[in-house]
């Protein structure tokens, strides 16, 4: 059983060294014979970019090896270098250098992840599906992964909450339409339906992740105000009732969220509007509201 390895000090501290001389790993190996890895946390790849490196590859060579190990059913299984290794296919490369190790599941899944974050090649989702698929594969804690891959267990538990926005939200997210803090932000409201609608204003409006923040909490404290009013209502109806059999005529109270408002008592001609002055002028008359 190979040493545990260090794997949040860097990707340098996950690969044997090429100097080793009791690990001879080195090799140049067929570029044919190497198999993706399915646990890839990248689904994506700029087209241009990966032209321009195969054009780089082809007039200089892979400076850096690619990481493999082998499988048993004969063949390479590619654990990191993916670009490189499809750059040699743009090229019609015939072998490509790579470093041959003997990985476990766990760590060729590791090191493939931490690749990528190191390079910072990864979207928000990316990254959040592969930390998930991580702790579902191997029944890892949030702590032992963010140990593992060299984050506080507090960023892994932001990233994996990400998880929890609707589809098309994530969609958002993944085509880099609103960023990683646009998204957190969202997180805050309370149904799939808000924050598809809010995701679409940040991109209409072209709000930032600040802008964003406010425009949630102006939400929340709508949605407040509204629980309040609902609250209020069967209170308000029946002082409403109380007004309108003192005064005789139809009355109206509004409110806002801030509380105020206003009375509204309705006269038809100047006799009526007397009688009332009368009623709310004499002392001994008075509407009685209950409190709690």
């Amino acid at each position: 059983m190979s040493k545990k390895m260090g794997l949040g000090k860097g990707l340098q501290a996950l690969i044997p060294s090429y100097e080793d001389e009791n690990k001879k790993t080195l090799r140049n190996i067929t570029v044919a014979d190497i198999k993706p890895n399915p646990k890839q946390p990248r689904q994506e790849m700029d087209k241009q970019k990966l032209q321009e490196l195969a054009d780089s590859i082809k007039e200089h060579g892979v400076v850096q090896p690619i990481v493999v190990r082998e499988v048993p059913d004969g063949g390479y299984q590619l654990i990191a270098g993916e670009r490189r290794w499809r750059a040699c296919q743009l090229v019609n490369m015939d072998t490509i250098p790579a470093v041959v190790t003997e990985y476990t599941n766990i760590q060729a899944a590791e090191v493939a992840l931490i690749e990528n974050l190191q390079r910072e090649n990864l979207n928000p989702l990316e990254e959040a599906v592969a930390y998930q698929s991580l702790i579902n594969e191997f029944g890892l804690t949030q702590e032992e992964l963010s140990k593992r891959v060299g984050k506080s267990r507090s960023y892994v538990a932001n990233m994996l909450r990400l998880l929890a926005l609707p589809d098309d939200v994530l969609a958002l997210l993944s085509s880099g339409q609103i960023s990683n803090g646009h998204a957190r932000a969202l997180l805050a409201l309370d149904t799939d339906e808000k924050k598809i609608v809010a995701a679409n204003e940040i991109i209409k409006k072209q709000l930032s992740v600040r802008e964003t923040e406010k425009l949630v909490k102006e939400l929340l404290q709508n949605k407040e105000n509204r629980k309040k009013k609902n609250e209020r209502a069967p209170e308000m109806e029946d002082l409403k009732d109380q007004l309108q059999g003192v005064f005789g005529t139809k009355v109206q109270i509004k409110t806002n969220s801030k509380g105020t408002g206003k009375l509204e008592i309705e006269f038809y001609n100047d006799d009526d509007l007397s009688r009332i002055l009368e009623i709310l002028l004499d002392d001994n008359s008075h509407v009685s509201r209950e409190t709690n």
